[in-house]
């Protein structure tokens, strides 16, 4: 049996909170990153005694098309699969449904569920700080309690998650970063870009049909460079505020 930690966390967010419940599940996991553009996804071909981790951002209710895209691509066979959905305190709507769905048509048996709460990739006053350290006790808790239910034996058993079918539409978001005079053009934001939106040839620019706004460009970029609209952002902000604000716990579904 083997464990695998397979993410798609463009900023950090996700595998922050996904870390803290694998390493409590498991200290020894094979990672498996969704971001990556090289990697052939479709050489991942699992057991059925193996416990396979899949941990997403919710991006608008949704999981991101990236993601589903590279998980479509493995094959589960039957191996258990704990699915762990990121939130930056809004709401993770169909984001669990969808992803249920595409793991149990890549073959997996989708066996428990946690959502948990991170500071938003984009506006980082929402879920400032978190997860913190109850959310880390939390986690582990839930850990504890799903590797009890796989060891009982009762991982068989129906798995109910919340979420709608059809999935809400989603139309993306209107920030995409753009590189200012400080970018020297190093290229790493075109190397770590999991679209492809930055062209290799032309790291300052991007190519906002493919940006899918994760944000990982303003979050690697050495110098600083890479930003998106301030008057959009503060616009986006005072949108959301009412939805983000208050303390949203994490749930474990099992």
């Amino acid at each position: 049996m083997s464990v695998y930690n397979i993410i798609f966390s463009p900023t950090g967010g996700t595998k922050k909170a996904a870390d803290l419940f694998v390493n409590s599940f498991c200290p020894e996991s094979i990672c498996i990153d969704l971001c990556s553009q090289s990697t052939d996804f479709s050489l991942f071909s699992f057991h059925a005694e193996d416990i396979c981790i899949v941990s997403v951002p919710s991006y608008g209710g949704r999981v991101p098309a990236a993601a589903i895209e590279r998980l479509h691509k493995m094959r589960g066979n039957k191996a258990a699969a704990i699915l762990i959905v990121v939130y930056g305190n809004r709401a993770y709507e169909d984001t669990f449904a969808e992803l249920q769905d595409t793991l149990t048509d890549a073959g997996f048996s989708c066996t428990a569920g946690v959502a948990a709460i991170a500071e938003h990739s984009i506006m980082r006053q929402f879920a400032a700080g978190r997860p913190d350290d109850e959310d880390a006790k939390e986690l582990a808790g839930f850990a504890e309690a799903i590797r009890s239910k796989i060891e009982s034996g009762a991982a068989a058993t129906q798995l109910k998650l919340p979420g709608n079918r059809p999935y809400k539409e989603y139309g993306g978001v209107p920030l995409k970063p753009q590189a200012g005079k400080s970018c020297r053009q190093c290229g790493l934001c075109a190397k770590e870009c999991p679209v492809g939106a930055i062209p290799a040839d032309n790291p300052s620019g991007t190519d906002i049909k493919k940006c899918i706004s994760c944000m990982r460009c303003i979050a690697i970029c050495p110098h600083q460079a890479r930003t998106v609209s301030k008057a959009l952002l503060a616009a986006s902000s005072m949108k959301l505020k009412k939805a983000c604000s208050g303390y949203k716990k994490n749930e474990i579904f099992i």
